[in-house]
């Protein structure tokens, strides 16, 4: 018998624009397993988190799908925690390549776990605080980072001109009363070579919970 939920996930997730066929929503059902069976051991999630994963993690990690512009492109996930939202993004465009940055050790096994457990290909973790990967930048950097709300505008702003391509993009993911954020964010855009493309309003299908997708991109 199908999951009610997945059934749910789906249809949300056509709202966005997007297509889970029975593979993806495979691996997604297989996922939620994971995270319940986890949790008991390693407080992933808070308990309130656990009442609807589909709602508040699945079907919010894949709000910004239809900003990354380029679906064959490196997307680096900062502060990834239980792999939101790039575990999410990897399975519903398995076209994307993902990094998860993760500082904490037993969310990088855990992560780790779920890569293998799911197979998805062309994702792994990098086990490194944000500050160590700022001084010591990765040889290869990013077409898009992506953050849910970890960090403050500014200091994402930072973070992505630091570690994102020429013309690559930088979306956070925000709650609807960012204004001082992104008031503070104007001052650092030029130092990092930013621009601010965009702020997008959504409410999450079927769930209504508001959302601000904040849009940049490296033009030096």
């Amino acid at each position: 018998m199908e999951n009610p939920a997945c059934k749910t996930l789906s249809k949300a997730a056509s709202i966005l624009g997007l297509t889970l066929g029975k593979r993806e929503l495979s691996l997604f059902e297989r996922y939620h397993q994971e995270l319940i069976f986890w949790n008991k051991k390693m407080s992933l999630l808070s308990t309130k988190a656990l009442d609807d994963i589909w709602a508040k993690h699945f079907l919010d990690s894949l709000a910004p799908i239809p900003f990354i512009a380029n679906k064959g492109c490196h997307v680096l996930d900062i502060g990834a925690g239980a792999g939101f939202p790039g575990i999410p993004i990897k399975i519903a465009v398995p076209s994307l390549k993902v990094s998860l940055l993760e500082a904490s050790r037993k969310k990088v096994s855990f992560l780790k776990h779920v890569i293998r457990t799911l197979a998805l290909q062309e994702i792994h973790v990098i086990h490194r605080r944000l500050e160590k990967l700022l001084e010591e930048p990765p040889p290869v950097l990013f077409d898009t980072v992506i953050s849910r709300a970890t960090l403050k505008l500014p200091r994402f702003i930072q973070a992505g001109g630091t570690l994102v391509v020429k013309d690559g993009l930088l979306i956070a993911m925000k709650g609807p009363n960012i204004e001082e954020e992104r008031l503070a964010a104007q001052l650092p855009l030029d130092q990092w070579g930013l621009a601010f493309l965009d702020c997008y309003d959504i409410h999450l299908p079927l769930t209504g919970i508001p959302r601000k997708i904040m849009v940049y991109q490296k033009v030096g």
